[in-house]
């Protein structure tokens, strides 16, 4: 019976052909909406300045509980739910504002003589400012990988958000991408503060430091891979392969990225490196026999019955890249002077114009890649091909977009501080505790988030779980997963692996 029920499991998720591009694009856009109607509620009625439980319940039904929806009730219309978002926002957005609205004035030294203390430690405004929309992005991004682990185990959840088999698009093909995406965007920072300082790591101490970063994810990866075998768990062998899992995937990138960035400075442009491997990788799949392997071979010893994992490692690759391409661009403040004299004058275009132009080149890119007048390729989030890495790159770069549209629209201010007090304190305003909390222990929650759905899938039967108990079920897991990262991030509790 167990055995039977299993297969019934592994059945639900396999041999999907996922939907289509521009409805990932709705049901996805209403994080930036949701977003849009907080920031509102923020800045002309100060709602969640005094952050006690009514502001966290409104925050986490806008932010979380509006993703939920998009992806189970309101998954067959996502316009709809886009627009009880806009709309109210917008409103909010154009009345006059009848709260104070305030903005704390930040806090110098007395005096000395008449003359103001300047504390250049505090003060000065540092290359790498605090970026609401990036948190806000990167929130999200967790809120919808988390959901869609459980989600997808109940029949609410449209078997066309689920992962495909072999060549498509889906809302969680996207979700690994953007995890990817989402890691190598913020992997910027640490360059950046190590060009700020203008020190170089050697490549020895470059790749012991990849390698104690990989190694809490490789524990992670043995856990999950004990845990699926012992628990005799359901699992979908095509999606990474027999033994392997995206922890394992995660691991592997470091020590490569700490190769690629102590080549040269002058060398290494990453954009153009991510491209580079992924066409490479692409020339491969199409000029070999690689890819009839991949997908048929019979999985006779250990690295063709993981082949998925560790072949895919290429595409994920280029999609850290681009992230990290994309961060060492947006992350610098335009105004701080260490800025200027590291990154140029490219750090002078505003913040949307430059991600409008990464979404516009890597759209181009994805056209280009898969219309049938040029060369025609399909999607393939189990190969990771060359489509995958663009499409990825291209949504993700939108939807960073989007939220810097909000933050510019909403708080058009936030970066003007004349010091580094006056806009943290500003950007704290402009920030949903919520996402920040997500943002913060990402991969921790995600943990939680995985240990959470296996409790689920052992003491109930998803797949004969009705609407009405799938919906109360998914509300309490989410709710679950704000209060742990809420009180983790409201006592600083930041757990690193």
């Amino acid at each position: 019976m167990a055995q039977s029920y299993k297969s019934l499991k592994e059945d639900f998720v396999s041999n999907l052909s996922g939907g289509g591009i521009w409805e990932v694009n709705f049901v996805t856009a209403v994080a930036p909406a949701a977003v849009f109607l907080w920031s509102t509620l923020q800045a002309s009625r100060d709602l969640f300045s005094n952050y006690g439980i009514l502001a966290f319940l409104t925050d986490c039904l806008l932010n979380v509980g509006a993703i939920l929806a998009a992806t189970t009730i309101y998954s067959s219309s996502p316009g709809i739910l886009n627009l009880l978002l806009i709309l109210p926002a917008s409103v909010l957005h154009l009345i006059p504002s009848t709260s104070r609205a305030r903005q704390k004035r930040p806090v110098h030294p007395p005096p000395v003589n008449g003359q103001p203390v300047a504390n250049k430690a505090q003060d000065e405004l540092g290359p790498l400012p605090e970026r609401p929309f990036v948190t806000h992005y990167r929130g999200s991004m967790m809120v919808v990988t988390c959901l869609a682990i459980l989600a997808v185990d109940f029949r609410v959840f449209p078997r066309r958000f689920a992962k495909v088999e072999t060549w498509g698009t889906s809302l969680m093909d996207m979700g690994v991408g953007s995890f990817v995406f989402s890691a190598g965007l913020v992997s910027a920072r640490p360059v950046l503060k190590a060009r700020a300082a203008g020190t170089r790591s050697s490549v020895g101490a470059s790749l012991r430091a990849a390698l104690r970063h990989s190694l809490p994810l490789l524990v992670l990866g043995f856990i999950r891979l004990y845990s699926v075998k012992g628990l005799d768990y359901a699992e979908h062998v095509s999606e990474y392969g027999v033994h392997w899992n995206f922890f394992f995937t995660l691991a592997l990138l470091p020590p490569f990225v700490a190769l690629i960035q102590c080549l040269p400075t002058w060398i290494v442009s990453v954009d153009m490196i991510a491209l580079l491997v992924s066409c490479i990788f692409q020339a491969i799949l199409d000029s070999s026999s690689v890819t009839a392997y991949i997908l048929t071979a019979p999985r006779k010893n250990l690295f063709s019955q993981n082949r998925e994992g560790l072949v895919s490692i290429w595409g994920y690759l280029s999609i850290f890249l681009a992230g990290q391409a994309v961060g060492l661009d947006i992350l610098p403040h335009p105004r701080s002077r260490i800025a200027k004299s590291i990154f140029g004058l490219r750090s002078s275009r505003p913040l949307l114009t430059r991600l409008l132009t990464w979404s516009l080149w890597y759209s181009l890119l994805l056209f280009l890649a898969i219309s049938y007048t040029t060369l025609g390729l399909q999607v393939s989030r189990r190969l990771a091909n060359l489509p995958y890495v663009l499409w990825v790159s291209a949504f993700n770069c939108a939807q960073l977009a989007l939220f810097c549209a909000v933050e510019t629209l909403v708080f058009p201010g936030l970066y003007t501080g004349t010091d580094a007090r006056t806009e943290s304190q500003r950007c704290k305003r402009a920030t949903s505790q919520v996402l920040a909390a997500f943002n913060k222990n990402g991969l921790a929650l995600f943990l939680f988030a995985n240990l959470l759905t296996g409790l689920v899938n052992l003491s109930t039967d998803t797949l004969r779980t009705g609407q009405g108990r799938a919906m109360a079920t998914l509300c309490a897991y989410a709710t679950t997963l704000s209060i742990v990262a809420v009180i983790l991030h409201r006592k600083n509790i930041s757990i690193k692996m």
